[in-house]
């Protein structure tokens, strides 16, 4: 993580930047389609783009380079799909970023191998969690307790489940 790039450019562009080297998609507020293209990202006034959404399908993103997203303040839905690189450690630290806790409503975790019960049950921290989508994690052992956690902690959560 370049400390120096985020106060250069902003947490917004600095994020972007990382999750489209990485091979994901963002949406930034206001706007309608996903920027992929890296060399595409839109330039303006420092600030003026911020990242609405994240999907992180099939992307290498791994848990070094998570620090690029505490700064985030308007993220409200993210997807981690295939990613092979996605663990628990990553739900816990990015179920610990404050402003995350603030803004972000929708999740979803497919195909993610790495991730058990601990990872999905850290996401309880994310207060404003109001659907999460969980697919095809061969890692989940204890479904029913797993999801009980999760709807004690958020009563308002919808949670869809295809994990047999």
């Amino acid at each position: 993580v370049d400390y120096e790039r985020i106060k250069a450019v902003g947490p917004d562009r600095a994020a972007a930047e990382w999750l489209l080297r990485c091979g994901a998609k963002v949406r930034f507020e206001g706007f309608d389609r996903w920027h992929h293209d890296y060399n595409g990202l839109p330039t303006g006034p420092l600030g003026r783009y911020k990242i609405q959404a994240i999907d992180a399908t099939e992307s290498c993103i791994m848990y070094k380079g998570f620090d690029h997203l505490d700064g985030l303040k308007y993220v409200e839905e993210i997807k981690f799909n295939k990613c092979i690189y996605i663990e628990d450690i990553c739900l816990e630290r990015l179920s610990s970023i404050e402003n995350l806790q603030a803004s972000l409503y929708m999740m979803e975790v497919v195909s993610c191998g790495n991730v058990t019960d601990k990872g999905v049950v850290a996401l309880h921290t994310l207060r404003h969690l109001e659907y999460l989508f969980l697919s095809d994690l061969p890692g989940i052992k204890d479904k029913q307790t797993t999801v009980d956690r999760l709807q004690r902690a958020l009563p308002r959560l919808d949670i869809a489940l295809d994990l047999d």
